[in-house]
């Protein structure tokens, strides 16, 4: 199993490995947030539901510090199945010494592919379901989906972890980021509504959320260190997306030049045809 003390040091040598890919995309994720994102608006959270991923996987800085994220705080309980370590490196550039020395669990090899160390039956003892696999879950749920799940926690006392989460509620999954996030709680309001008989009733509905214990990184940090952790997810869903998309545009070129070649012989074969 791997120790606190193993995590902690693959974090900071996976952080000084990465550092020189770091902030040109949180300056820009900062100024949007200063620009209206949610912490710029009154009522911290109240439209939770419109937050937007805003992802992009060729990115590669942010994707290779969503690769830290994952490593230091999803790979005790997530496996990417689909995904194998030597794979990984060569898309992120990470030479293979230090993939071996700072990223590989103990015994793992590069052509391993990326699993916990969390036996199945622990998982399902302690959480009272197995933490799925994450190889596809940013196709099979999307990038805001993921996005909004990881900025949504809040402190829940009824919950046997303690947190609770606006996109999934009642989820099993504790709020492993709360060291770095903080801890805020979910107001609610009471929405008028009619019953049967034409009373008037109240329905509790979210309404905002309110800090109450800060974390190791503001706002604006966090939502970086999430905006990564979901790019790298993308990522992982389909690893040849971004060769896919450059591609393609020679493609759509070739088919267009073709498109004009078979018109000119289609001219040429029909022009003396009335």
């Amino acid at each position: 199993m791997r120790t606190e003390a193993g995590r902690g040091r693959r974090a900071l040598l996976t952080a000084a490995l990465l550092a020189a890919a770091a902030p040109a995309t949180h300056s820009a994720w900062a100024a949007e947030e200063a620009a209206g994102a949610p912490e710029a608006t009154s009522g911290f959270g109240a439209d939770w539901q419109s937050w937007h991923a805003a992802n992009d996987v060729s990115d590669m800085p942010s994707v290779q510090r969503g690769a830290r994220n994952f490593v230091s705080y999803c790979l005790g309980c997530h496996s990417l199945k689909y995904e194998r370590w030597s794979r990984l490196a060569q898309d992120l550039g990470v030479p293979p010494r230090l993939l071996e020395q700072d990223l590989l669990p103990p015994g793992d090899k590069p052509a391993q592919y990326i699993l916990t160390s969390m036996p199945a039956a622990d998982a399902q003892a302690w959480f009272g379901k197995t933490p799925p696999d994450l190889s596809l879950m940013a196709r099979a749920r999307s990038q805001d989906y993921l996005y909004q799940f990881l900025r949504t926690f809040y402190v829940d006392p009824a919950s046997q972890t303690g947190a609770n989460n606006l996109r999934l509620p009642a989820t099993a999954m504790p709020h492993v980021l709360s060291e770095l996030e903080g801890l805020k709680r979910a107001v609610y309001r009471q929405a008028a509504g009619t019953a049967e008989g034409g009373h008037v009733t109240g329905k509790p509905v979210f309404d905002h959320f309110e800090q109450i214990a800060p974390g190791r990184l503001s706002a604006a940090e966090y939502d970086g260190f999430v905006r990564d952790t979901v790019n790298f997810l993308d990522y992982v869903s389909e690893p040849t997306q971004t060769a896919r998309r450059a591609l393609g545009v020679w493609v759509v070129l070739f088919l267009l030049v073709f498109t004009w070649l078979a018109w000119l012989v289609k001219r040429e074969y029909w022009k003396d045809v009335h």
